[in-house]
């Protein structure tokens, strides 16, 4: 199923390093974990190119529904 562990774990390393001021550890390992479940799932693949892309993805909208939380959050 998987492929080359050292794979996701160089990616998800990455964006670790990408979202650190944005995510937890933990919020950017849950998703590489539902990006790569969700490529085998739907689509049939586990590349680590694709699973990168997708959790990418969701980080990203993660950080957007963040910051447009926090000004309510404030006031």
């Amino acid at each position: 199923m998987a492929q080359n562990l050292q794979a996701y774990e160089e990616l998800t390393e990455r964006l670790r390093k990408e979202f650190a001021a944005t995510h937890p550890i933990s919020t950017v390992n849950r998703c590489v974990s539902a990006a790569l479940h969700g490529a085998q799932d739907v689509i049939g693949s586990d590349e680590p190119d694709l699973v990168e892309k997708i959790a990418r993805r969701h980080l990203r909208v993660l950080a957007i529904v963040a910051a447009e939380r926090s000004p309510r959050l404030g006031g």
